[in-house]
């Protein structure tokens, strides 16, 4: 067996470990191992919507402008539509289309998570399609991983911190006793990617129709005339309804009166349509152990009303890199010590995560749905309210508060 020692062992690749990595380099840790179980470029199911938070990381860390090295597209707004079909267009604070401020890209994950990983890759030392198996404890302390590369090398590796940046089914997560998070906290979805949808905007589009209910439909824009194509709905929805996710994409584009006609001439790439489990912060998941830290999915830490996680992912890695560094600094890696990590994440980021979790239950009220976007299409004050929540996280409190939702039906 193989063996290694660094300060920090981060394990998955993805935004949030990459950005956790990033972020070490930063601080001045130098001794950082950053293993990933694929080879990168590899594909992430997803929206694959990389949200204003996420450019704002990616400007922290100098390397926003290397995602227009690789193929995307600028989003301006979003365009919803209601259950009854009321269709509204709202953009995004201060931007307009064809001008240079890009509040948001869709960008396949397949590229988006490459360049943020191969910046990593060239600031800490890094093993691709490497897999964990296991953890290696100390005085209850986490002191490292083992896990085989490719060519069936053994590797253990022992570190002073773990990380795990590992997805939804974070090996980290499961051997430090967070396990899954219960369906009320997952949202399962589907994604397509289809080339020759009509009617794009350069909008995000976030359809809430009735055959999705309480989920949406999603079509949000791709380079070259191509769209990521999917539905999202609560893991325990679907499974008390015993949805077939997939076959039910496939008769909302064929039989819905608006999208059939959208789809008629669109094909679908030989990838299918695939599903995935999104865990929402909503599960308020404890990230922090002796000598351990989660960030990413592996914390599930996605918004629960919009499904977006690479944001949360990227900011999560940034808290856990300065509360790494602040521990090897003090040589301190005990629990208590790193609780500071969860404080600071879920005083930032928590407030935001509690008001979608809201919007996401509000989202289940077809009538309230078709209210709000009835008086947003005629009330410019509405459709401002609206716009402001998108990128103001007081008004999005303000508007779905009682006081707001009364004053909104009132108008």
């Amino acid at each position: 067996m193989e063996k290694l020692e660094y300060d920090v062992v981060i394990v998955g690749g993805g935004p949030g470990g990459s950005s956790t990595a990033l972020f070490l380099t930063k601080s001045g840790v130098k001794k950082v191992l950053l293993v990933d179980k694929a080879r990168f470029p590899r594909d992430k199911i997803c929206g694959d919507a990389f949200s204003g938070k996420s450019m704002g990381i990616a400007r922290e860390l100098g390397i926003v402008n290397d995602f227009d090295k690789v193929p995307h597209e600028a989003v301006y707004g979003v365009l919803f539509s209601s259950p009854k079909g009321t269709m509204l267009e709202i953009p995004f604070p201060g931007t307009e289309k064809g001008k240079a401020t890009k509040p948001g890209f869709c960008v396949r994950r397949l590229n988006g998570d490459n360049v943020i990983f191969q910046n990593a890759k060239k600031a800490v030392d890094t093993i691709e399609e490497f897999t964990v198996s296991d953890m290696i404890w100390e005085d209850g302390y986490a002191a490292g991983i083992i896990g085989r590369k490719k060519d069936g090398t053994e590797i253990e590796v022992r570190a002073k911190m773990v990380v795990g940046a590992d997805g939804t089914s974070s090996v980290i997560a499961q051997k430090t006793g967070q396990g899954a998070s219960r369906p009320e906290h997952q949202v399962i979805a589907t994604r397509g990617y289809y080339k020759g949808v009509t009617g794009m905007t350069g909008n995000i589009e976030l359809h809430f129709i009735d055959e999705v209910m309480p989920g949406y439909f999603w079509i949000f824009p791709l380079e070259d005339g191509w769209a990521n194509v999917g539905l999202g709905i609560l893991t325990s929805e679907k499974q008390k309804r015993k949805m077939d996710l997939k076959k039910l994409q496939e008769d909302v584009i064929a039989n819905h009166a608006v999208f059939r006609e959208r789809f008629k001439g669109a094909k679908i790439d030989g990838q299918g349509i695939k599903v995935w489990t999104l865990p929402l912060g909503s599960a308020r998941r404890k990230n922090h152990g002796n000598g351990w830290l989660l960030v990413g999915d592996a914390a599930s830490l996605i918004d629960p009303f919009s499904g977006e996680g690479v944001g949360n992912a990227m900011t999560s890695g940034k808290f856990a890199a300065k509360h790494i560094s602040r521990a090897l600094r003090e040589g301190d890696f005990s629990e208590e010590n790193l609780k500071a990590y969860d404080t600071e994440l879920w005083e930032t980021i928590g407030p935001e995560i509690n008001t979608s979790y809201n919007l996401q239950k509000l989202g289940k009220h077809k009538w309230l749905l078709n209210m709000v976007m009835d008086k947003a299409a005629t009330k410019p004050n509405v459709r401002q309210a609206i716009s402001g929540m998108l990128s103001n996280e007081e008004a999005k409190k303000n508007l779905i508060s009682p006081l707001g939702l009364i004053k909104l039906i009132l108008t």
